[in-house]
């Protein structure tokens, strides 16, 4: 059984049967049956399922972000704010799918034509997470689905709810019965059956989004099976605040991206890079801004934090900080699990931090700020890179042509000037090194999942 924990109260939500090979074998051969006749789907239709899909999402957004809220812990108005991202991300790629996947033709010599079209390549297995249990699945599988594939998700046990309902939506879209469907694994069964999925014969392609653990496992599965796979892993993203930044404007960006889904973001910020000149006005400011956040029951109003999502994560997140603490760093405020009932941590600043320390190397996922001081750009563009990760990361300065400067030097797959990382349907979502590789969203995401099939012929 699947059993999901309200982390705000600890105590259990719903029951779920597991599924065994037989029944994903079944739910596999269902998705690539429906796959067959949704491959030559107009795709008029098609757009008018998905923007269908965006439809309900809007009209039943707060059904959709209590269960966010209720099986990870994400504060309820941040949860809307996701499910409202899923029906642009739906509209977008209903609008937008059919340019995309245009034809491409060229002369070529002795008067013969080539033409390069971008076929459906059949069931894509999504494995997703938990942090944003809604937008991860839809931005994958909304691309996906409009270029004529089926989609099988692997989520996380602890949002199994949420699953349910995103394939229920698609179902009463109007979508075949079993073109989207939800493979329900428990966590002792997830390493097999995550690779029968890989190996099955319906199975074409696989989409990861998690940590970089389980990128590397899966990757290594579908590389075995040589099937093509995209990878958005986990990120350590700096901040870089330069002497001449509106030093307000920084420390506000920084702390939305540092709390954001109670820092459970992989694009999160997470390390915060200070020039030696303002550090100590930046850091004060920080502090007291970090502080002066709200953390409580996720359905409570002006609520900026609710809990972990779950308890081992949370003492993670606790032993990193314990660990940097032991190591030289110094603890500002936060750091301390409150005692009270639920996964909640306080939000963390830690200072001082250097090369060697749990909050330098590590990924920290939880409202956690690691204060690194810099002396000049260059150090800065050094510290930033000097990490495993390479997902997002910002630069702060009043100066646009010296911030693109050092974003352009920066080793990450996104960089945003004077403002927090996030993600947008209309731009490629990736990162390099240890955070991935590939792209979800915009016309590049969209072909990841096709069959680029090249024609030539006389004329």
């Amino acid at each position: 059984m699947i059993v999901t924990i309200n982390p705000a109260t600890g105590e259990p939500l719903a029951e779920y049967p597991a599924m065994l090979a037989g029944e994903i074998d079944r739910l596999l051969r269902q998705a690539d049956l429906d796959f067959r006749n949704w491959r030559t789907t107009s795709m008029e239709t098609r757009r008018s399922l998905m923007k269908r899909v965006a439809e309900l999402l809007r009209t039943e957004h707060e059904e959709h972000a209590r269960l966010i809220s209720l099986e990870m812990g994400k504060p309820f108005q941040q949860a809307v704010g996701e499910v409202n991202k899923c029906a642009v991300a739906c509209d977008y790629f209903a609008d937008h799918a059919e340019a995309f996947l245009q034809p491409e033709e060229s002369s070529l010599d002795g008067g013969a034509r080539g033409v390069v079209k971008f076929e459906p390549l059949g069931v894509i297995l999504g494995v997703m997470p938990w942090n944003f249990p809604y937008w991860q699945v839809l931005r994958f599988a909304a691309p996906a689905m409009m270029a004529g594939n089926g989609v099988v998700v692997k989520h996380a046990p602890n949002v199994t709810g949420c699953s349910i309902a995103i394939e229920k939506l698609f179902r009463d879209a109007g979508f075949p019965a079993h073109l989207y469907q939800a493979a329900h694994v428990s966590i002792d069964d997830v390493d097999r059956l995550t690779g029968f999925m890989i190996d099955h014969p319906a199975v074409k392609a696989v989409s990861v989004t998690g940590s970089t653990g389980a990128g590397r496992a899966v990757a290594s599965k579908a590389g075995n099976a040589i099937k093509r796979s995209v990878l958005e892993l986990g990120g350590s993203d700096p901040y870089i605040v330069l002497d001449d930044a509106d030093l307000r404007l920084a420390v506000d960006v920084c702390v939305a991206g540092r709390l954001l889904n109670s820092g459970q973001s992989c694009i999160a910020a997470k390390r915060f890079l200070v020039q030696a000149s303002v550090i100590e006005p930046f850091t004060e400011m920080l502090v007291r801004k970090m502080q002066d956040a709200v953390m409580g029951d996720p359905f409570t109003a002006g609520v900026e934090l609710g809990p972990i999502a779950r308890a081992d994560l949370r003492d993670l997140v606790h032993a990193q900080v314990t660990r940097s603490v032991e190591e030289g760093a110094r603890l500002l405020c936060g750091g301390v699990c409150p005692e009270r009932t639920g996964y909640y941590y306080p939000p963390t600043v830690l200072a001082g931090v250097r090369k060697g320390m749990a909050a330098y190397e590590e990924e920290i996922f939880g409202p956690v700020a690691a204060i690194i001081k810099v002396r000049d750009d260059d150090e800065a563009v050094a510290v930033a890179n000097d990490s495993d990760y390479g997902l997002g990361s910002a630069v702060f300065s009043r100066n646009r042509e010296r911030a693109l400067a050092i974003a352009d030097r920066l080793e990450t797959g996104n960089c945003f000037i004077n403002s927090m990382v996030k993600s947008d349907p209309r731009l490629p979502f990736g990162g390099v090194k240890l955070s991935g590789y590939g792209r979800e969203l915009s016309q590049h995401g969209i072909r990841e999942f096709v069959n680029i099939k090249t024609f030539c012929y006389q004329e």
